[in-house]
Formats: C-alpha cells, sequence, structure tokens
C-alpha cells in the first residue's frame, strides 16, 4: 500500500478544504469495505484519505416534511434497517438484506455501497476500468460483464445492489461543493454515468466534491420491490438484478419504473418494460411479457448470455413482488 496522508474533517465545509481538484490524488473513506481492497492492491493511489465518518450531517436519518425522507451517506446499512425508515421503501431493504453480510450491513455505508468500485477483475487486477478500452474484457473472461450498454470501451457492470432501487422509487442525491459552489439536487440516475476514457470514473461526482445525502420521496401511494438471482445465499454479487417501483389505482398501474442491476455500466432502466405494463393490472402473464421486452434490446459478450434470461426473470419477479403477487421462486 502507498503512503498517504489522512484527513478527519467534522463538517461538510471541511471535507471540501482537503479533497483535491486533481483526479486520483484523494480517496474518500466511510466504511473502508471497498476502497482499503483497492489500496493494498494499489489500485488506488491517493495522496490523501479523507475520513467522512466525524461528520454529523453524514450520520443523520431525517424524515422531511412532505413525507419523505433525507439519508446521510455516511449512514451505515444496519442503522438504516434498524431505523424502520424502510418499511416505506421495501425495494431498498430487500437490496440491503440481500447483501446477506453482517459485517458489510454493519460497517458498509450507504453512500459507499452506491459508489462503490465495478467488481470487474480487469480493473482490480490493475489493467484499468476500461481493460484497454474494452479490448481486454471482449477476448477474455466476460461472464459477468455488461449486456446493456456495452457497444463502447466501459464493458463493467454497476456495483451497487442499492442503486436500482433508488432509481426506481425516484430518489435525488445531494452533493456539495467543489468550494463555493454550494448543494446540487440531481435525480439520482444522473449521478451515474458511462465513462468514455481511463480518466472518467462511474458516477458525476467531482475529485472534490462531496456526495452527503440521499432524498427519497414519500413512500406512499407506491410499491416497490428488488428481486435478485444469486448463485448462492451469501454475500457474492448477483448475476443479475431489477427494481420496480409501481403506482396502483384500483388494481391497475397507472405507472410504473423498472431498473435492472448487474447488467450495464450504470442502473439500466427500461422505458419500454415500464410502458407496456402501465394502464393493466399485474398478472404473472404481464409480468411474463415485461421481462421479455426488458431484455429485447440486450448485446451479450462471448459468455454472459446466460444473463439474458437471469435479467427478464429478475425483472418477471420484481413486478410481482411490488404488486403483492407469488413470485413462483424459491
Amino acid at each position: 500500500m502507498k503512503s498517504f496522508e489522512y484527513a478527519a474533517p467534522r463538517s461538510e465545509t471541511e471535507a471540501l478544504e482537503v479533497l483535491s481538484a486533481e483526479p486520483g490524488r484523494t480517496e474518500i473513506l466511510a466504511g473502508g469495505t471497498d476502497l482499503i481492497g483497492l489500496l493494498k492492491k494499489m489500485v488506488l493511489t491517493p495522496d490523501r484519505v479523507v475520513n467522512i465518518m466525524g461528520i454529523p450531517s453524514l450520520r443523520q436519518i431525517e424524515r422531511l416534511p412532505d413525507g419523505g425522507v433525507s439519508i446521510g451517506a455516511a449512514v451505515t446499512l444496519d442503522e438504516l434497517l434498524d431505523s424502520r425508515i424502510l418499511d416505506d421503501y421495501p425495494a431498498i431493504e430487500q437490496a440491503i438484506r440481500g447483501i446477506s453480510s453482517m459485517q458489510l450491513q454493519c460497517q458498509g455505508t450507504l453512500g459507499g455501497e452506491i459508489c462503490q468500485r465495478p467488481q470487474c477483475w480487469f480493473f482490480r487486477d490493475g489493467h484499468g476500468l476500461l481493460a484497454r478500452a474494452g479490448t481486454a474484457v471482449e477476448a477474455g473472461d466476460n461472464r459477468f460483464h455488461a449486456i446493456f450498454g456495452n457497444q463502447g470501451a466501459a464493458k463493467f457492470v454497476s456495483s451497487s445492489r442499492i442503486a436500482p432501487a433508488l432509481v426506481a422509487i425516484g430518489a435525488f442525491a445531494r452533493m456539495f461543493g467543489p468550494v463555493g459552489q454550494g448543494e446540487t439536487f440531481v435525480p439520482i440516475d444522473q449521478l451515474f454515468r458511462v465513462p468514455r476514457h481511463e480518466g472518467q470514473r462511474e458516477t458525476m461526482l467531482a475529485p472534490n466534491q462531496l456526495l452527503t445525502h440521499f432524498v427519497l420521496p414519500p413512500g406512499t401511494g407506491r410499491f416497490s420491490a428488488t428481486y435478485e438471482v444469486r448463485q448462492g445465499a451469501g454475500p457474492e454479487f448477483p448475476l443479475a438484478a431489477a427494481a420496480a417501483s409501481l403506482a396502483l389505482e384500483g388494481g391497475v398501474i397507472r405507472d410504473a419504473r423498472i431498473v435492472l442491476g448487474q447488467v450495464a455500466p450504470i442502473p439500466w432502466q427500461s422505458p419500454e418494460a415500464a410502458a407496456l405494463v402501465v394502464g393493466r393490472s399485474m398478472s404473472v402473464e404481464l409480468a411474463e411479457a415485461a421481462g421479455d421486452a426488458a431484455v429485447a434490446s440486450a448485446t451479450p459478450l462471448s459468455q454472459n448470455g446466460y444473463k439474458v434470461q437471469l435479467a427478464k426473470v429478475a425483472v418477471k419477479r420484481a413486478l410481482l413482488m411490488a404488486a403483492g403477487l407469488p413470485t413462483g421462486g424459491f
């Protein structure tokens, strides 16, 4: 591990003062469940590590006047589960419980989970985020890589298991800084991007900008669910996942959002599948058709074609779960 300076700011403003505007010079430390391993392997070699766990505003969960919720980026996953604030957001709770690791739930933070780096083994073995402009992935072992949004150099999949649920419910991210620029709120889906060159990361955050909070809209009136297709019951990452959010009126779907996870460099929205279910009552047949629509544009690589079927199943079962119907799964 490369030697680095350590900073422990006590406020959001202090944090901005110790973050560098130059990419790679500083890294944010929260729970450390992802960062420490990357530092040890020298995939990341910052000059300074900034610990944000001592900033009180980032550790708060607050009910907002409109019925929504503000969650600090440094709130741990088990603190979220214990707060019962997720009773109105089952898709988020299901995603957290699916992590199936007491250590990751106790130590990992919401912001860290959302912003964790890709699990792509080319990246984690030091070949770069885009691994020779994507050619290494195309020619190598790409079993766990993207089946959507993979026409460019980026072939990895977004690692966050909670982000699809946040996108599905219409959450916002609060970003603070750079120095002198104050706060900015953006829809959570706009936080993510597909990098085009090695100097870019997977989010729109500037190196000297701080992700501070996630703002959830009021949970009443919508029904949501997350479904993951996993190899086992441990903490391993899913092979494919989906989150669905439905607004129901008299049993009829008036609005729908369907977001796939672990299949693209960003949480992958399927407006085609959502449009298919609006104006209709949920059924097994409709959920099956929505799954077909969600994967119709998939472009699998040489070794990950199996993900198309898994993504279809994830969409189908997320929709059935959100509507309160049996999934037919185990």
